[in-house]
């Protein structure tokens, strides 16, 4: 089968790399080889693993039938996380189905009812920052989105359980997320339980007594759920055969929604207060716009700010919520850019690579947000959430929360960068965080700001 080219590394060592360092390795595979280039993971001889970034041909992988790959069967590394009925696990007609029924509560109207929920856990998150002391961005971020997942998503509620759950849950995420424990999820073979001091044997020690107290919050729920959260909602959807998810389903979704929405959203806005004040012009502009709401706007209003939205959607263009969209195993021989994928072959469409092409985006590297006023882009050209029939599910979720914490925080506080030098993308489970949290310094409360400027513009219409 004749693919297209790529590196001459040793195959023993691509994968490494491509864990290790991926930006650095995907980033030197499309210097040398372009939008399209061959990876070896298993050997000279296996099928290969194609990168795939220019909009074309992402438009041709996301629109061909469905038949002709198969999805679930490569995200087995989330499988023991989430569960094998999470909707990343399904494909076909079972995926549809359960995307069906998952959508409504994170869609529409409905992520709206969300909104007070967020603003006011971003309020008692903040709450204890001091003027001239120093915080870590990521670290308030993950507890904000962490505590959005536990109240919005789950439902929990001030007590033993929800105390228990959240004292579990926290080392349980860090765990799996960091670099050295997350490798055991690519290879089967690290896992092994051997003993509770063992890493894989404290991993599923640890889920056990997670998953224990999931299904005892949904035996509760079953007698007297009358909630607005999404557990709530989804108990009380029915499948297509008009029956109610099994308490075993509803727990991978929960699982699915907690591990693929929490370090995520936390290093998207990590990310977007990192840029917002490298760039003073930035935040002075989104000053401005926030300013004219007025104090008693609402979360929709909010979330509606165009300025707002750019400068959310550049910093997940800089650095997506995931790197790649996810693979496709190759069923049926298909052609692309004259290439014929025998069954076998992995197509990866590349989100990162697809965000820094200069053909697309100018200056690329550069944080400008304007560019998503000045011009619309396509989903091929533009996708931090994956692209086609598997497109992430909690996309508009995600940017609602975005919006409103980064409004809610910037409305309170003015903060500055501690440390004058770029902070540099590290991979920390499927996202890539800033080196070092994103160290900031709280300089100021917003309210003495305001009281300046009013009082600057007193003196000037006075003389």
């Amino acid at each position: 089968m004749k693919i297209p080219d790529g590196p001459r590394l040793p195959f023993l060592l691509q994968s490494p790399y491509l864990i290790a360092r991926p930006l650095e390795f995907l980033e030197k595979c499309a210097r040398n080889y372009g939008d399209t280039f061959a990876l070896r993971f298993f050997g000279p001889k296996s099928p290969p693993v194609v990168f795939f970034s220019h909009p074309q041909t992402l438009q041709q992988i996301f629109t061909l039938e469905e038949e002709k790959f198969e999805w679930g069967k490569l995200t087995y590394v989330f499988q023991p996380l989430t569960g094998a009925q999470s909707l990343i696990m399904l494909e076909g007609k079972q995926h549809q189905a359960m995307r069906h029924v998952l959508m409504p509560p994170l869609h529409g109207k409905q992520i709206y009812a969300y909104g007070e929920a967020i603003v006011d856990i971003t309020k008692e998150i903040i709450d204890g920052w001091k003027v001239d002391r120093s915080i870590c961005i990521r670290d308030n971020m993950c507890d904000i989105s962490l505590e959005v997942i536990l109240r919005v998503v789950f439902g929990f509620k001030e007590g033993t359980r929800y105390e228990d759950f959240k004292q579990l849950i926290k080392p349980f995420l860090a765990g799996v997320s960091s670099p050295l424990n997350s490798v055991q999820f690519f290879f089967s073979f690290l896992q092994q339980d051997w003993g509770a001091f063992s890493p894989w044997g404290r991993f599923v020690r640890c889920r056990q007594q997670i998953d224990d107290l999931v299904y005892a919050e949904i035996a509760d729920r079953r007698d007297r759920n009358t909630g607005e959260d999404i557990l709530s909602l989804l108990m009380m959807a029915r499948d297509s055969q008009g029956s109610p998810l099994s308490k075993e389903v509803l727990r991978d979704q929960l699982m699915t929604l907690l591990l693929l929405g929490h370090e995520t959203i936390a290093s998207a806005l990590s990310w977007a207060f990192y840029w917002v004040h490298k760039q003073p012009s930035v935040l002075e502009k989104l000053d401005r716009e926030l300013e004219s709401l007025g104090s008693d706007a609402d979360a929709i209003a909010i979330s509606k700010l165009p300025y707002l939205n750019a400068v959310c959607n550049e910093a997940i263009r800089i650095y997506p919520i995931a790197i790649i969209s996810e693979p496709l195993l190759v069923k049926e021989t298909i052609e692309l850019e004259g290439y014929n994928y025998e069954p076998g072959a992995i197509l990866v469409p590349c989100i990162y690579l697809a965000h820094h092409r200069s053909q697309t985006f100018s200056e690329p590297e550069k944080f400008k947000p304007e560019r998503f006023i000045d011009r619309k882009f396509s989903s091929y050209e533009y996708l931090p959430f994956g692209g086609g029939d598997r497109i992430c599910i909690g996309k508009a979720m995600s940017l609602f929360e975005m919006k409103l914490v980064l409004a809610t925080v910037l409305s309170r506080y003015r903060l500055a960068l501690s440390d004058k030098h770029p902070v540099k993308p590290v991979r920390r489970g499927v996202t890539i965080i800033p080196s070092g949290g994103c160290q900031m310094t709280v300089t100021s409360l917003r309210e003495e700001v305001k009281t300046q400027k009013r009082s600057a513009r007193l003196e000037v219409s006075s003389k």
